[in-house]
């Protein structure tokens, strides 16, 4: 890394360097290249100590010496709120620290979020209502109603950041399981501090092309999304449908599940050339990408799916997932 926290003790990348110039209080930036280290700011000679002292492992282990199994550790792609709390959450809140205060889940909370309508555009504000001991999320078309909208159980709900297909920086997308289909929730809140726990992401997810099941159909643009938690390939019509289209269950390769680059012989995408196929027992999907880059990705993503191990759930489901959908 070409950055460094003099005011922590280490050295950053250059994404993570925005994220603590906004924090002055808890860290300072230097670029290690580019910044005169003069004296007016702080002599060299002790800069240097007080990085070969602490250093990133020693920081870790400080400021991390406790973050709980259910805290969503960001990664390198993800969206500028979830850094930026994590980094509010180590350095300015201590809250993972060996003496500090064990940190518990949420218990019940009740507020407004702005949802968008199933069936068209606008985001509406609703009343949200979390019940911790009942595992229990409702959410309410009118203020003052006492029948919920719909009531979700916590332990079949994931629930991921997804500021650019939103168009907020504090979008959210809840998901969750509703007779047989995945239903989509898509909401937002003016505030960017998070409640410390989510479940997880997609693996990947963007457009591709896809013809039918007799592969003479012609290829039309969908969304998809790979959950490999749950080994399942959703695709919908839109990025924010509030159901999928369809869904292709992964199994993995000893039991007929592969994917290929390229498409079948005899086969030509319509506008996207390069192509990938999905394998399954019952039939093949034939997909095609908007450039090679996406297609590698997907052929990466999907061949780490099929070559990792079936959970107990992936097994007691497999049966009722594969193929379900053959639109």
């Amino acid at each position: 890394p070409d950055w460094a926290s003099y005011k922590l003790g280490i050295f950053i990348c250059l994404n993570c360097c925005g994220v603590h110039r906004n924090f002055p209080d808890i860290s300072r930036v230097k670029s290690v290249r580019l910044d005169f280290w003069d004296d007016s700011i702080v002599e060299v000679a002790v800069v240097l100590q007080f990085m070969t002292h602490n250093g990133n492992l020693r920081v870790k282990a400080k400021f991390e010496a406790r973050v709980p199994a259910f805290y969503y550790i960001p990664q390198a792609n993800d969206c500028l709120v979830l850094k930026e709390q994590w980094i509010r959450a180590k350095y300015e809140r201590r809250e993972f620290m060996a003496d500090g205060e064990t940190i518990s889940l949420p218990g019940n909370r009740e507020g407004f979020l702005w949802k968008r309508g199933r069936d068209n555009s606008q985001f509406l504000r609703r009343r949200f209502v979390l019940l911790a001991r009942e595992g229990l999320l409702k959410y309410y078309t009118k203020e003052g109603g006492k029948s919920p909208k719909a009531v979700i159980s916590i332990k079949d709900l994931n629930a991921t950041f997804q500021t650019e297909k939103i168009g907020h920086p504090h979008g959210l997308q809840i998901t969750y399981r509703r007779d047989g289909h995945i239903r989509n929730l898509f909401v937002y809140h003016e505030s960017g501090k998070l409640v410390p726990f989510l479940t997880r992401n997609y693996l990947k997810q963007g457009f591709m092309e896809k013809t039918g099941p007799k592969q003479r159909e012609p290829f039309k643009k969908r969304w998809f999304a790979l959950d490999c938690h749950e080994r399942r390939l959703l695709y919908y019509k839109n990025p924010l449908d509030a159901f999928e289209q369809g869904q292709v269950f992964l199994g993995n390769k000893e039991q007929g599940y592969e994917v290929y680059e390229d498409l079948p012989k005899g086969i030509r995408g319509n506008r996207w050339k390069a192509g990938l196929t999905i394998v399954t027992p019952e039939r093949r999907y034939v997909l095609t990408c908007p450039n090679e880059k996406e297609q590698q990705e997907w052929l990466e993503s999907l061949r780490g799916v099929l070559s990792s191990p079936l959970t107990l759930l992936n097994r007691l489901t497999a049966s009722t997932e594969s193929g379900r959908s053959s639109r």
